[in-house]
């Protein structure tokens, strides 16, 4: 999952974009509304976090502009204002969540949790079977011929890309594009660390490699 967030304030951006990454999503950051708008509409983001008050544009002109332009991205309004105007003029411009500074983290993973799969339910299930191989989205667990299996915040992403295109050929870099953020410039085989992890721990005959194209999972 890949997430933008879009605030003002750096270092609870960079907090925000640490406790995420932990979680193992893709995170990047930007801290004023014409930089976040442009990444938003140039880059496919699963959610945004956007704060309200920013400089440029602020979080309403920013979302606004999203939906005017069709984009149905989840968008999780932050903001040191409080009231329900305010609230409402955030729901009013399209979007999904609001949550008030200050926070708890906690709240604000279950807030981002739970409009994921929101977004999961409108569109791809939140629960994938493929085979003998059972994903839960929601959870985050997996399973194999009835089996849990363990595995890493990052090997769940890779795996969630790869189960959601089933039978479909995904190549590293379209990988890469959704489970790291926009700032990673190491190597790009670091997927194939992932894939030969994700093998090791599901067992044989799940992940296919398409030699030069990618990898493509298949029962």
């Amino acid at each position: 999952m890949r997430v933008l967030i879009v605030e003002d304030e750096q270092r609870l951006a960079a907090s925000l974009a640490a406790g995420l990454g932990a979680e193992g999503f893709a995170v990047d950051v930007v801290h004023n509304g014409t930089d976040g708008l442009h990444r938003a509409t140039e880059f496919d983001y699963d959610l945004v976090i956007l704060d309200i008050m920013l400089p440029g544009l602020n979080g309403y002109r920013v979302c606004a502009a999203l939906r005017a332009a069709g984009d149905e991205t989840p968008v999780l309004m932050l903001t040191a204002k409080d009231g329900e105007y305010d609230e409402a003029e955030g729901l009013d411009t399209g979007a999904d969540d609001y949550l008030t500074k200050p926070f708890s983290y906690v709240v604000l993973l279950a807030r981002v949790r739970a409009l994921l799969r929101r977004r999961g339910s409108a569109g791809a299930a939140p629960r994938l079977h493929i085979g003998d191989l059972e994903l839960d989205r929601g959870t985050r667990r997996v399973a194999r011929a009835g089996r849990e299996v363990a595995l890493t915040a990052k090997e769940f992403t890779v795996l969630e890309q790869l189960a959601t295109r089933v039978g479909e050929v995904v190549s590293k870099s379209e990988i890469l594009e959704h489970g790291w953020d926009f700032a990673y410039d190491g190597d790009p085989n670091i997927v194939e660390v992932y894939v030969s992890a994700l093998r090791r721990k599901l067992g044989p005959g799940l992940i296919h490699t398409v030699r030069g194209a990618g990898y493509r999972l298949a029962p």
